[in-house]
């Protein structure tokens, strides 16, 4: 079978990209297809359903769970459960990168992560399972997401500038995933059965794992050392700078994280009790919160991207730090939006309006900060570490996401208004600290000041 050796820029097939990129992109909406459906539905399921008495009992493990928990029952619980397992989908990233870089090489590893989390989204359909599937879909995920990434940016050679504007498209790619999920998922999960939705996100998986298959002969071969060589990995003093540097960014994007993401976890049940969700007399569907907020975010990505490229052409546009501080203030308004909503709720239902507010706000703000953080580790990590620092850089969503499950238990005992106030002084406090990384680490990091580290061979 042919590979893709080297990156280069005649390659052009896919909207100006590789082709491999088509392939990534298309592989990766469908893992998200599966992924965000069955989270979409994961924290409703539990409050409405799983851990209710009778049920409850029936699943293996739970209650040792609940214990490890520290005694949280219903929301909190389901809470808990949400920020540890998706802690958990974030953190095990950091061993895919050490197994493709070491063992395996990008590709099998992609191959048995796709594997092992279709068995997971299918294990959802039986409750006893719950815990193990959602064991599985942690594995899964750890082997996949880190180094499906590490082959988009392989795709490009170090000066090729097409590699922040990929990262775009995959996040593009991603979100069409997410819009779809819950549409799909969602609808079969809360109006015909939470098996029926969980069963479709396996689905999903089965095809992205085919598209993936199909698309082998496109992507960048492996590096030599992924294949098992052993030998010490030996950087320069210029690369161990923009590692340390790269690691010094995750503490703080992991505060980034916080606000958006407890969308699919406290806010869906905020939604579900709060929000006026009737249309034409049919109540729809809760988890459509999730379609409305993708839909956004895949426009703003499609037009924050457009107007930065419109913006170059006659002004100097913003390196990566500069758009991550753009996107902090935008998430801090959005934050605030939710305040102003619970704050004029009143007896009646919130309508849509302040909600739709918050995804134009929190969507641009998504657009200036993940997948900008993405390609800038993808650019500066060194290569004979690129799967693994992908890999650290998912250590953010891990702390992030744990803190969202912690956090999001606080809904049931704290007034709404207090709840999203915290939440904005939280995307706050992120963009103060990327303030200061850009005041105190940025020259010693950004790799546009230092030698590029070389491409993979």
């Amino acid at each position: 079978m042919s590979t893709t050796d080297t990156p280069g820029r005649d390659d052009r097939a896919f909207l100006g990209h590789p082709k491999g990129l088509g392939y990534l992109s298309f592989a990766e909406a469908f893992e998200r297809f599966s992924y965000y459906g069955m989270q979409a539905l994961l924290v409703l399921y539990m409050v409405k359903y799983l851990l209710l008495p009778g049920n409850f009992e029936r699943v293996w493990g739970l209650g040792a769970l609940q214990g490890m928990l520290g005694g949280l029952e219903g929301q909190p619980l389901a809470s808990g459960i949400f920020g540890l397992y998706t802690s958990l989908v974030y953190l095990t990233p950091i061993a895919g990168g050490l197994i493709a870089d070491r063992w395996l090489g990008r590709r099998r590893t992609v191959l048995a992560g796709a594997i092992t989390m279709a068995v997971g989204h299918f294990l959802m359909a039986f409750e006893p399972a719950f815990l193990l599937a959602l064991l599985c879909l942690i594995v899964g995920t750890g082997l996949f997401k880190g180094n499906i990434a590490s082959q988009v940016g392989g795709l490009y050679g170090p000066e090729d500038n097409r590699r922040a504007d990929a990262f775009q498209i995959f996040y593009l790619g991603i979100n069409a995933g997410v819009i779809a999920s819950p549409l799909i998922v969602g609808t079969l999960g809360e109006k015909v059965g939470w098996h029926w939705g969980f069963g479709a996100a396996g689905v999903g998986m089965l095809i992205g794992l085919a598209i993936y298959v199909a698309g082998q002969r496109h992507l960048p071969a492996d590096p030599a050392l992924a294949r098992g060589a052993r030998q010490r990995v030996k950087l320069t003093p210029a690369e161990w700078k923009q590692t340390f540097g790269l690691l010094a960014l995750i503490p703080v994007l992991a505060l980034a994280i916080i606000p958006n993401n407890q969308i699919f976890n406290a806010y869906l049940v905020w939604g579900d009790s709060s929000f006026n969700l009737m249309m034409g007399g049919t109540r729809l569907p809760t988890t459509w919160l999730v379609t409305l907020d993708a839909i956004v975010s895949v426009s703003f990505l499609a037009g924050v991207a457009l107007f930065w490229r419109w913006w170059g052409k006659t002004r100097r546009e913003p390196d990566e730090l500069g758009k991550i501080l753009i996107g902090s203030a935008f998430t801090t308004s959005g934050m605030l939006v939710l305040a102003l909503a619970a704050a004029t709720q009143g007896e009646g239902k919130i309508g849509l309006a302040l909600p739709v507010l918050f995804h134009v706000l929190n969507s641009i703000g998504f657009a200036h900060i993940m997948p900008v953080t993405l390609a800038l580790f993808a650019r500066v990590a060194p290569a004979p570490l690129n799967a693994t620092v992908i890999g650290l850089y998912y250590l953010a969503f891990s702390a992030g996401n744990w803190l969202v499950g912690r956090i999001g238990g606080l809904l049931s005992t704290m007034a709404p208004v207090q709840f999203w106030l915290l939440h904005a002084g939280i995307a706050a406090a992120a963009g103060a600290g990327f303030l200061l990384f850009r005041l105190l680490l940025w020259n010693r990091t950004n790799g546009k000041h230092l030698p590029q580290a070389a491409p993979a061979p």
